[in-house]
């Protein structure tokens, strides 16, 4: 391949005994050589090795066409656009050719005619891998001019007959010829131009307009879509579902450590806020919690799916909650608190669809979700922790007030001088900075009230922890209790 490379002629490359394969060939053979090797297939892609990247495997060495069906958020494009990474560095093409034709066997008349009289001079590009990669967002108003091509105005008036087949201007899928060509929502298509495709998928050739013009492409042909349009048959022609050979069908991230790998790999990063902010641990698992909790509540719209940009963007939000405290504080270093919980609801408003419309809905469910998230995660830390110590402490008219403007120092004092917090706290970690500490009593305090083990009352600035009012005594005696008369409306 190496030789090859250097050849700028179809003499050179025959010179070089360079050999061309089908695209489909070419990925079945580089993928098979990765998997040998135990190379990683898709980096990034975190949580499908053994469910969804098998499937895309077993489809590819196959060499099929594929539709990959999932919810919004769940790495379809990416999956696709990393597919372009088991095509080779570079192939000859015909110098100049729209199509990408291949030097030993051009396709289109442009290249045909050059071929016959260049011969072994016929000149030659290298495409790399990044430009034989097409994609097309599928709306109703694609023609078929967008995707195969059309009768090109300009050479007509150039003085080309409209019979000329050299009068064709080609649309996206024959420009991607010897590469990979995705259409997203592919149940957005209008039904005439899925009739289209169906040349396209099974005899791959694409004919234009009235033309006696046939096309041999060499394209591997990949449609994403909702499976709720994709069921819905009156969205896709059932003929089109059966040119595809395989059917993959992604999902969300089935753990929490998936979701936070996600969310790490993707998030924006400003090197001044990495420095001074840092983000515990049962924080970070909040956020996941948080879209884990929305992807079953019945509230959400779960056809519509709850992506993990909702994580992305809560985790940002909360980044730059504690951010902005720094800066309004002069501090060097802070850590994001259960105060700064609050400022989730503009980052998640509208990134989720409610099964029913109501005005304030939407930010009571995420405040509904948010505590239960934080009670779900201050459980599964504090599973074996014995609070009985704290709760007495408070039970003698301990209070202890927090809140997002409130300095680390002062939570620090009431760590010392309340040593069963402390206890909770150390739970959570060693070694832990001003602003972690802050951070991790906030999150014991908010834990032990929605265990309902702590009130809590809102106060200027932020909260008030304390312990609940003594039950009143339960009376019991032999008096039967008295009945009270009922009095119906309407009654004598």
């Amino acid at each position: 391949m190496a030789r090859a490379r250097l050849a700028r002629t179809l003499g050179g490359l025959r010179r070089a005994r360079y050999e061309p394969l089908g695209v489909r060939a070419e990925i079945r053979r580089n993928l098979a050589r990765r998997i040998e090797a135990g190379a990683e297939i898709f980096p990034g892609i975190v949580g499908y090795s053994t469910t969804v990247i098998p499937e895309i495997e077993n489809a590819l060495l196959a060499g099929q066409d594929m539709i990959i069906l999932g919810e919004r958020g769940q790495a379809k494009s990416r999956l696709v656009r990393l597919m372009t990474t088991l095509l080779d560095d570079a192939i000859p093409v015909v110098a100049g050719c729209e199509i990408n034709d291949s030097p030993h066997m051009p396709v289109c008349r442009a290249c045909r005619d050059r071929a016959e009289v260049d011969g072994d001079k016929l000149r030659v590009d290298w495409l790399p891998r990044d430009a034989r990669y097409g994609e097309k967002l599928a709306t109703p108003d694609v023609s078929m001019a967008d995707l195969v091509g059309d009768i090109d105005p300009i050479k007509v008036a150039e003085g080309r007959y409209l019979s000329d087949e050299l009068t064709i201007h080609y649309g996206v899928i024959p420009r991607t010829n010897r590469g990979i060509f995705c259409i997203n929502e592919l149940p957005d298509l209008s039904e005439r131009i899925q009739v289209g495709l169906f040349n396209l998928m099974e005899e791959r050739d694409v004919q234009i307009k009235g033309f006696r013009v046939r096309l041999p492409l060499d394209v591997l042909i990949i449609a994403t879509a909702n499976p709720e349009d994709y069921t819905n048959r009156g969205r896709i022609i059932t003929p089109l579902k059966d040119r595809y050979g395989a059917q993959v069908r992604t999902h969300y991230p089935r753990s929490v450590a998936d979701e936070l790998q996600i969310v790490e790999n993707e998030r924006t990063r400003f090197q001044d806020a990495e420095d001074r902010i840092t983000v515990p641990d049962y924080m970070a698992e909040i956020i996941a919690e948080l879209t884990a909790l929305a992807r079953s509540s019945p509230e959400v719209n779960q056809r519509s799916g709850v992506s993990v940009r909702i994580s992305i963007a809560n985790y940002e939000t909360l980044h730059s909650a504690a951010l902005r405290r720094v800066l309004r504080q002069g501090g060097k270093v802070d850590s994001p608190r259960v105060t700064d919980l609050p400022a989730l609801v503009s980052s998640m408003r509208g990134k989720i669809e409610l099964e029913s419309v109501e005005e304030g809905q939407e930010t009571r469910l995420i405040e509904q979700l948010t505590k239960r998230a934080v009670h779900a995660v201050f459980t599964r830390r504090f599973r074996q922790h014995d609070f009985s110590p704290l709760i007495g402490k408070f039970e003698q008219g301990q209070t202890v007030e927090v809140g997002a403007a409130i300095s680390s120092k002062k939570y620090l004092k009431s760590v010392s001088t309340i040593k069963e917090l402390r206890a909770a706290v150390d739970a959570l970690g060693d070694d832990m900075t001003p602003a972690e500490t802050a951070s991790a009593v906030e999150f014991v305090l908010e834990g032990l009230h929605l265990d309902r083990k702590l009130n809590r009352d809102q106060i200027e600035g932020g909260f008030a922890y304390h312990a609940p009012p003594p039950r009143r005594p339960i009376v019991d005696d032999a008096r039967p209790p008295r009945r009270r008369r009922r009095e119906d409306a309407g009654s004598a």
